[in-house]
């Protein structure tokens, strides 16, 4: 394992999660105003980042070690420890990278607002109990919470998740030369993105009762960003698939909330 890389992506989670923590705060702010905390809320934070550094930890050390023996990883950050340039590197994926990352988030938005939503109204107005109102941070809390996106869930779910399922498809379908199929690289891409929906349900809960409506919005809505991501995982390394996510992000919780 490289040390240098692990360190680099083990120091940005670390930094990913503190950043979510303001927009975190506001979504569960009236069900913490309802439960005894163990301790003081800093200190609840505290362990909470201690135990997202330690998750972390060995889920970059995981999906390094899957990474390297499927041709996946790092390529940006590989040739920058080594002493090589990295500009040409960067280049390749800007504009797919930031291409994908916006029309996504834009895709999200148009789905999300004329055809899920016209959908589940429905639903809302017979639930059996109220559906709790949605709660929108304010922007900063949005931007913040972008690089948490970009850099945890990428790490989770391309570096490691897409990664093992990679080194397990190897061995079913590989090329001559032992590396992966595409079809085994575009079926651990969807898988992750799958995963990617299911992951959104919880926090989905806690505005929407999960019907199969609700369900099959969450994984459409993420899992269609994610196969995206996917892609430019196993096309350019997790970089690209970090700065799309971010760029995103970005525009779902930072430049959206402006306009809606």
């Amino acid at each position: 394992m490289n040390r240098p890389i692990f360190l680099t992506l083990w120091l940005a989670g670390i930094f990913g999660s503190i950043a979510l923590i303001p927009y975190a705060l506001t979504l569960q702010g009236a069900k913490l105003g309802t439960i005894q905390l163990p301790f003081s809320l800093p200190v609840v934070l505290a362990l909470q980042i201690g135990q997202s550094a330690i998750v972390l930890a060995i889920a970059i050390a995981a999906g390094l070690f899957f990474a390297n023996r499927t041709g996946l990883g790092t390529p940006v950050l590989s040739a920058w420890f080594e002493g090589e340039a990295i500009g040409e590197r960067v280049r390749k994926f800007l504009v797919p990278a930031i291409g994908w990352g916006v029309v996504a988030a834009v895709a999200i938005l148009l789905l999300d607002r004329f055809v899920f939503a016209p959908a589940l109204v429905p639903q809302i107005s017979q639930a059996s109990s109220p559906v709790a109102p949605a709660i929108q941070p304010p922007v900063w809390q949005g931007l913040l919470a972008a690089f948490y996106g970009g850099i945890n869930e990428e790490i989770y779910l391309r570096l490691l998740v897409l990664s093992l399922l990679v080194f397990i498809g190897k061995f079913i379908a590989h090329r001559a030369n032992g590396e992966p199929t595409s079809v085994v690289l575009w079926i651990a891409a969807i898988g992750a993105a799958v995963l990617f929906g299911l992951g959104h349900l919880p926090a989905t809960a806690a505005i929407l009762p999960l019907t199969p409506a609700v369900i099959t919005r969450a994984l459409v809505l993420n899992g269609l960003a994610g196969i995206g991501f996917g892609y430019l995982y196993f096309t350019f390394g997790l970089e690209a698939a970090m700065l799309s996510h971010f760029v995103g992000d970005i525009v779902l919780h930072g430049v959206a909330p402006l306009f809606l």
